[in-house]
């Protein structure tokens, strides 16, 4: 079932970095927020330092994998 919710995707903001608070420790990543191509509005996705530790591993694993498929499953020339 297609809602609204389905059609919406977030992505780093063009030009914008993540940064940390040193007193809190928290993590902010600037996002935009899209439904298909449309820019809803900008946020910042907000972690605490253990949230973000977690996250960057569980995308380190996932790049690892993703390369390691892409690699075992490269397509071959054909002539």
């Amino acid at each position: 079932m297609d809602t609204p919710f389905t059609r919406w995707h977030a992505s780093p903001r063009r030009a914008a970095a993540p940064y940390s608070d040193g007193q809190t420790g928290e993590v902010r990543i600037p996002l935009s927020l899209f439904c298909v191509d449309e820019n809803l509005r900008d946020i910042d996705l907000v972690l605490s330092r253990a949230e973000g530790e977690d996250l960057l591993e569980q995308l380190r694993g996932a790049l690892n994998a993703s390369s390691e498929t892409a690699f075992t499953r490269r397509p071959e020339v054909v002539r």
